[in-house]
């Protein structure tokens, strides 16, 4: 749940959705020479980065781990909170606890453990997103069968537990009001209370039995920053990590400064300016970007390109945003500030709607599941993060605008486009001679590369070509690998051809792992041809050897969309010339 109402959040409380706005006042500093100091994020063990997987039933989170996010090098997976909750379909139903039984939508205790098990198996440690403000805003039967009523929660809490504040926190300048009041009418507990706290900790500490690596403590800021200290010194693993969510805001009475002292504290701010700079103002002010814009220390924030919160609130960058999306992501996983949350949702038209499927993802990409944290721009990121882990911003470069590259010293680099034409420049590194492989276009496989490779010479230089809203990225550890192509000419791409039957209002777009593609967004992808109907047509330029997934999308006229069947198509850009393809849609 939000820290506040009026950052975002939506949540419906006695039947009512309340909603709120707060101006973003922060004021941007930035300089263009300075850098960044080596990260030092605070998660424990050498791979800081967490995938996000919003709303994820626990079984499919444990297949997940084995197939993607232990191979891809994802040291943590966040999952959704799993304590018994309200009923209802709505996403939000899961941050409105009626007891600490493991007996939500998304699975049973069983199936957690079992979840937990699979994730260290592959590698991965698990943070369990945890609710421990409140409970709920009403009555009724909770998910796994408890009878409740607002202030009355059997066998956990009685009336004499909550703040005896029964309104909804008007004043955030008044830090009793934020601490004491309530959430959007739900019961605010009294974490002040020895009781209390003794019962959070005894949930927290049921969740570390069964393996649990960490906590996001959702609503931190409505926790007086005492409180959650007593709390956490009664786990019996009081080093356990955990990162609380403390929205920043301008004047407010209680600031997320307060929290460091129990843990990592989630930096707002960050995600916040990032919208603003891959959307109005200029790549080049990042050269400072972190503390030197009076961020939280490094070592003390979590960071990302949007939550679930701010994604549908839409105070930061989404899916929606196509290739801003896509490369504010891959900066965030280059930069050495903070530790890196990568969000992987669900498309939504409708804000309040819960997770497709009741939460089981089939297969990516289906069912409305966006996977962000698979597609190749980001994933592959992962490993480049890895190999930088420790060393300090080199060689910046930028054009002055929307073009900046960047190494991490002797041991990765990258190269971020974001206007419409080509950037063509010989780069300048720290790298060691070799070869490389493109993470952004292509992966690691047996030692060689599926994509483009760049050969960096004895001087630390390398020349590429790198197509609009588009980015490049090399790592020690994609070095040497066997060169499938030599650097891409310009001319290479793909010719696409679909049978697709359609009535009218309906178009055909093709959706795919590429920006050209729009990144697996389907309001960014590009519109086929119907001049040879029922073959729609589209040729789309690509970096020769770039391989892109892909699948034909079609569209209503009030905007509807529908994914053909089946399993991701893929194709490669020749050397020269085109590639064609002749695909029937699969119904």
């Amino acid at each position: 749940m939000s820290t506040a109402i009026r950052h975002g959040r939506r949540a419906r409380a006695a039947g009512a959705l309340v909603t709120c706005s707060l101006a973003l006042t922060a004021a941007v500093a930035y300089a263009t020479t300075a850098l960044s100091p080596p990260a030092t994020a605070s998660p424990p063990g050498g791979k800081d980065v967490t995938a996000v997987l919003f709303e994820w039933r626990f079984d499919s989170v444990a297949r997940e781990c084995r197939d993607t996010l232990g191979p891809e090098g994802y040291g943590f997976v966040q999952v959704s909170p799993p304590q018994e909750h309200i009923q209802g379909g709505q996403w939000w139903t899961s941050y409105q606890p009626v007891s600490y039984a493991i007996a939500g939508r998304l699975g049973d205790r069983n199936s957690f453990a079992g979840m937990v098990s699979a994730c260290h198996a592959a590698g991965v440690k698990v943070i369990a997103d945890t609710v421990i403000n409140h409970m709920s805003a009403g009555s009724g039967t909770g998910t796994g069968g408890t009878n409740y009523s607002k202030y009355n929660y059997p066998g956990v809490y009685q009336v004499q537990d909550f703040h005896s504040c029964r309104t909804s926190i008007a004043n955030y300048a008044d830090r009793r009001d934020v601490q004491e009041c309530e959430l959007v009418a739900l019961s605010d507990l009294n974490t002040s209370s020895d009781y209390v706290r003794g019962r959070i900790a005894g949930y927290l500490n049921d969740l570390l039995s069964l393996g649990v690596d960490g906590f996001r403590i959702d609503a931190a800021k409505h926790i007086a920053a005492g409180d959650l200290s007593a709390i956490k010194s009664r786990l019996s693993n009081p080093n356990a990590y955990w990162v609380q969510e403390a929205i920043y805001g301008a004047g407010e009475a209680v600031q997320p400064s307060e929290y460091q002292g129990t843990g990592d504290v989630q930096e707002f701010r960050y995600a916040r300016d990032l919208k603003r700079v891959f959307q109005t103002e200029r790549l080049a002010y990042l050269s400072d970007f972190g503390e030197g814009w009076g961020y939280l220390p490094s070592a003390k924030a979590g960071v990302f390109v949007d939550n679930h919160d701010t994604e549908r609130g839409g105070d930061t960058l989404s899916y929606k945003n196509g290739a801003e999306y896509t490369l504010a992501g891959v900066f965030m996983l280059a930069w050495p500030y903070g530790a890196p949350h990568v969000h992987s949702g669900y498309e939504f038209s409708d804000r309040d709607a819960g997770p497709p499927n009741g939460g089981t993802v089939n297969a990516c990409y289906a069912d409305g599941w966006k996977c962000q944290h698979a597609w190749r721009q980001l994933s592959n990121m992962v490993a480049f993060r890895n190999a930088a882990a420790g060393t300090a911003v080199t060689n910046w470069w930028t054009d002055g605008d929307d073009q900046i590259a960047f190494g991490r010293g002797n041991r990765a680099y990258v190269a971020i486009n974001r206007t419409g034409g080509t950037l063509n420049r010989t780069f300048q590194t720290s790298l060691p001679a070799g070869t490389y492989c493109d993470v952004q276009h292509g992966d690691l496989t047996g030692g060689g590369c599926t994509g483009p490779v760049y050969t960096v010479n004895g001087a630390g230089q390398f020349t590429a070509a790198i197509g609009p809203n588009d980015a490049v990225a090399l790592h020690v550890g994609g070095s040497g690998a066997t060169p499938t192509t030599t650097s891409p000419p310009a001319s290479s791409g793909v010719a696409f051809g679909v049978n697709a039957t359609t009535t009218p209002g309906q178009n055909i777009y093709v959706a795919g792992d590429h920006p050209a593609l729009g990144g697996w967004d389907p309001a960014a992808a590009p519109l086929l041809s119907a001049a040879t109907y029922p073959i729609w047509r589209l040729t789309i330029t690509l970096p020769a050897g770039t391989t892109v997934s892909y699948k034909y999308v079609r569209k209503d006229a009030n905007g509807a969309v529908t994914w053909e069947s089946g399993g991701n198509r893929t194709v490669t850009a020749p050397a020269g010339g085109q590639a064609a393809v002749n695909d029937t849609w699969r119904n």
